[in-house]
């Protein structure tokens, strides 16, 4: 595009902290303004990906009051800077540019070439420096013959900057023969599954689907891309979509909307539990938005349930709408008890936007899971503390870690408390983020609350993590935590013939790690075992040879 591809904020003051649903992929743009630059005003469930900015680019308007809650940039490149203004929050992922500049609440940079200089929380800076495990959106291309493909890339691990930095992004393409494309005027969930079931990938044409049955999602690799928001909407008590135990599927660009019947989810992946390895091929999901009123009346017991082991989650906003459709009386209006509900293991996500359920909005269950980059505001409009309470705990914690859990890391993690439509009652949060606190594997970096607003008195957010941390409200107020990170266990063990030592320990993407051993305490020196091992978020293992009748270990972090 030669000429200006560009989002404004349409609230009083350029506001744009209602520019929902806004998204912009695969393009050059090269800005024919005077000023020389794109700007990209946008708030939640966006996303601007795969795309190269021929100049700077701006993130929010330039107007006194003009807020911006954004917001996801993935896989892009910017010749220029670019300039969040006055974004609150915002999650780069793969991107390269010339510079960034500036931070609000929270800025959170995984996998950037030329991420900025940090030291949380002057400025709220968290930098990952590669991003550890990712598999690019697929996307549709024409090639010379004026042929369709769907270009699906391949898996990548720590890696840095863009996929397209040396030419073509590495995949594999599919023909658009071997998809199903679907129509909201003519597709219901039979005629989908009987195309899904023949092994056909599927494409969602823009529409609402009314679906009086779950889309089945059953062959493994399956491709389900919804182009300009197709929404799913389940009208029999029915999860929209269910994912099957099954290697590789990829589902992409989708609003699930809440019928005005519950459903248990609207988003289900994998069965009720889940034993299958899928770290070759994992499950991803991008561009996910739920919705539960604000169109329309509105319910479900949870947005998003994640069963399966081993699934990415890549820019996901799962939000029961604060205004519109069901907000009045909005408490019964739109009921919803959580966003997201994990529990498989080994489950990645980048950019985790929950917001305004009822009790937790995320609740983490699955071990080894790994979130960067959340943001979340508590529920508006809770009528009572009573009402919002449970087992003598004012409020419920907008990021729940489950006790059983031993292995977990989260990094750049907001969450906001705006209370205005609660009546007039005062309503707490005694917490923002739990987690169990004797599980030396679950570690939270970079952590902030926000009191943004509500009705004075005795309403405030207690404290950032269990139980400590400043509290703010009940007026406007800010407070920020560096990290919980508890020692870390380490094991030796040895192998089945009992001839090598396998050393474990728990790794963490920002660190890399040394293995070192002594045969006598008394040694002046330790020995290197092996390189340096760069941190991922799982266990690691090392496999010592030694024949030594014993050996000494120790493990340096970088």
């Amino acid at each position: 595009i030669n000429g200006l591809l560009d989002a404004h904020g349409f609230l009083p003051n350029h506001n744009c902290t209602q520019n929902f649903w806004m998204s912009a992929e695969n393009l050059a743009v090269f800005p024919t303004n005077s000023g020389g630059y794109s700007q990209w005003a946008v708030s939640q469930g966006t996303w601007f990906r795969r795309m190269h900015v021929k100049a700077n680019l701006f993130l929010a308007d330039f107007d006194n009051g003009a807020y911006a809650s954004g917001g996801f940039l993935a896989d892009s490149s910017v010749d220029g800077s670019v300039y969040p203004i006055s974004q609150q929050q915002w999650l780069s992922r793969n991107d390269t540019w010339s510079g960034w500049g500036g931070a609000v609440w929270n800025m959170v940079f995984v996998g950037v070439s030329n991420a900025p200089s940090h030291t949380w929380p002057s400025p709220p800076i968290t930098v990952i420096t590669n991003t550890p495990l990712i598999r690019e959106k697929p996307y549709l291309y024409v090639d010379s013959n004026t042929n369709y493909f769907v270009l699906v890339p391949d898996l990548r691990t720590n890696s840095l900057g863009i996929s397209w930095a040396s030419g073509p992004t590495p995949g594999t393409s599919i023909p658009i023969s071997q998809f199903y494309l679907a129509r909201p005027e003519v597709d219901n969930a039979a005629s989908i599954n009987a195309a899904l079931s023949s092994g056909l990938n599927l494409i969602l044409t823009p529409g609402i689907y009314h679906l009086t049955n779950s889309i089945l999602v059953t062959q493994p690799d399956t491709i389900v891309l919804g182009l300009g928001y197709a929404t799913l909407v389940p009208t029999n008590r029915n999860p929209a979509m269910v994912i099957s135990d099954v290697d590789g599927v990829k589902v992409a660009g989708i609003i699930f909307d809440a019928g005005t019947a519950a459903s248990p989810s609207l988003l289900t992946v994998g069965p009720a539990t889940s034993y299958v390895d899928h770290s070759a091929d994992p499950i991803c999901l991008y561009d996910i938005c739920s919705r539960v009123g604000g169109q329309f009346v509105g319910t479900t017991t949870n947005c998003v349930t994640i069963n399966a082991n081993n699934v990415i989650g890549d820019n996901l906003w799962l939000w029961r709408a604060d205004h519109g459709a069901g907000s009045t009386p909005y408490w019964t209006g739109n009921p919803s008890d959580s966003g997201l509900v994990v529990n498989g293991n080994n489950v990645t996500i980048y950019g985790l936007l929950v917001e305004h359920h009822q009790k937790y909005q995320t609740l983490w269950n699955g071990n080894w899971g790994r979130v960067y980059f959340y943001q979340s505001e508590l529920p508006y409009d809770p009528p009572s503390q009573a009402a919002w309470s449970h087992d003598g705990v004012n409020g419920y914690a907008s990021y729940k870690v489950a006790g059983s859990v031993t292995s977990h890391q989260a990094y750049g993690l907001g969450v906001y408390a705006v209370f205005i439509n609660t009546g007039g009652a005062y309503v707490s949060c005694y917490n923002a983020i739990e987690t169990p606190t004797g599980a030396p594997q679950v570690n939270v970096h970079d952590m902030m609350d926000v009191y943004i607003s509500g009705p004075g008195g005795s309403s405030v957010i207690n404290h950032i993590i269990n139980g400590t941390g400043s509290t703010v409200g009940p007026s406007f107020g800010t407070a920020y935590a560096n990290y919980l990170w508890s020692n870390p266990t380490f094991y030796a063990t040895s192998d089945v013939r009992g001839t090598n030592v396998l050393i474990s320990f728990p790794s963490e993407s920002w660190h890399a790690y040394q293995l070192q051993y002594k045969n006598a305490l008394t040694d002046s020196s330790w020995s290197n075992l092996g390189g340096l091992v760069g941190g991922n978020d799982v266990l690691q293992t090392i496999t010592d040879t030694n024949t030594a009748a014993k050996r000494f270990y120790r493990v340096k972090a970088y």
